[in-house]
């Protein structure tokens, strides 16, 4: 391989790379809280006996799980303007195309949360004459909540890899920084492994946290 890498070229690109993950964090950080809050009322809705109320959400779900994410990012950010005509910041537009993607992503993680709350506990919320209110937000929350965390940081792992996709529409994030970087200094290779492992070195950890969470789930169901 004569290939020769030569990383001395970024010595003055890192206040913009920092820059550029700076958005990153804000696009995942913001996508991952709206994602968590909308994903659980998205899952009542889903779980609704008002079929009024279901169908459009079951609709919601399934478009945003069944296109691509790519897809969503440029529609939000080019027909939503020609749709209301008003001109909404870059940024604020992304964290609503990967929000909306998460939460649809995170109800389902939600629904399989809810559904294995045991039967005994709600009737226990009945015989204690609690209200729907607060048997969802006081029993089936925190249950479902618990069972569903391991896919949730999953999916926050992915938004967090998905908010790449937003350079293509020219909002200047880690990805965006990286390709004009690439482009300025005819060096690809080094500017997108560097990227590369900025990526890993923030999905690694939570990774991680997620298998010791599902190690201790496993063990304390099989006590």
């Amino acid at each position: 391989m004569g290939y020769q890498f030569d990383f001395s070229f970024l010595n003055g690109s890192a206040a913009a790379l920092l820059q550029g993950l700076k958005v990153t964090l804000e696009l995942a950080l913001a996508a991952n809280v709206m994602g968590l809050v909308l994903g659980f009322f998205l899952c009542l809705m889903v779980m609704s006996r008002w079929q009024f109320v279901r169908w459009p959400a079951q609709l919601f779900v399934e478009f945003f799980r069944c296109t691509p994410a790519l897809l969503q990012i440029v529609w939000f950010f080019y027909c939503i303007p020609m749709m209301v005509d008003f001109f909404i910041d870059p940024i604020a537009m992304g964290v609503l195309a990967l929000g909306l993607n998460l939460t649809a992503f995170n109800a389902e993680a939600y629904r399989a949360g809810v559904q294995a709350v045991p039967k005994e506990h709600l009737d226990a919320c009945v015989a204690l004459g609690l209200k729907p209110w607060q048997r969802t937000f006081y029993v089936v929350l925190p249950q479902a909540l618990r069972s569903a965390l391991p896919v949730l940081m999953t999916n926050g792992i992915g938004t967090l890899q998905q908010s790449a996709l937003v350079a293509i529409v020219a909002v200047a994030d880690l990805m965006y920084v990286a390709k004009s970087l690439a482009t300025e200094a005819y060096r690809p290779l080094e500017t997108y492994t560097v990227v590369a492992l900025i990526y890993f070195a923030l999905s690694l950890p939570i990774s991680r946290l997620v298998h010791v969470i599902e190690r201790r789930q496993d063990a304390a169901v099989t006590r």
